[in-house]
């Protein structure tokens, strides 16, 4: 991340956006169960909200610093912090309930990368579990906020062809002004 997303993503108008019109409209109908993994969780926006909603968040963020500081604020509560690369989750199989990513998709490299993390999203899910992300789509005010960051927007249409390449059925995609929502989910074992 840039030195502009650094600081939006930590300041409290990001905190207060996500908590109060982010999360509910991502979480709208789905439940979270007990065991949530939220990827690229950066400053923390969202995990504490998360703690409140879940009996165990575990939260994967790959920058060392942001995963250091999350960790040592959340350390002793619900929550845990890992430091690591969503396209190669250390987690075991059918680990989790539910995986929420808030605009950590587009950080990923490239799209293969991405259909990876969706992959070993589905893996560490468990049968009914459900993946929630929420993203912003290409323009060009998105692409002078990430000058000097990785931006691979994810196009909304193609999303759920993409999930359903990597396992997930149930998949919808809806929009609305400043980003899209994505809802999939891990099939129930037959």
């Amino acid at each position: 991340m840039n030195h502009f997303e650094t600081w939006f993503c930590g300041s409290p108008l990001w905190r207060y956006v996500t908590r109060r019109q982010l999360l509910p409209w991502i979480l709208e109908g789905s439940d979270l169960g007990e065991q949530v993994l939220e990827l690229g969780a950066g400053p923390g926006a969202a995990t504490e909200e998360l703690r409140m909603r879940a009996a165990r968040v575990t939260s994967l963020e790959y920058d060392h610093g942001f995963a250091a500081r999350l960790g040592a604020r959340v350390r002793g509560t619900n929550a845990s912090v890992i430091q690591g690369d969503a396209a190669l989750l250390p987690f075991p199989d059918k680990a989790f309930s539910s995986a929420i990513a808030i605009l950590m998709l587009h950080h990923l490299r490239s799209e293969e990368l991405q259909d990876h993390a969706f992959a070993e999203i589905r893996r560490v899910l468990r049968p009914g579990g459900v993946f929630l992300a929420f993203e912003i789509q290409d323009g060009w005010l998105h692409r002078v906020g990430h000058i000097r960051s990785t931006f691979v927007p994810i196009a909304p249409t193609a999303a759920p062809a993409r999930l359903i390449a990597a396992g997930f059925s149930q998949v919808s995609v809806d929009s609305r002004r400043g980003g899209f929502r994505i809802r999939a989910f891990r099939a129930p074992e037959a």
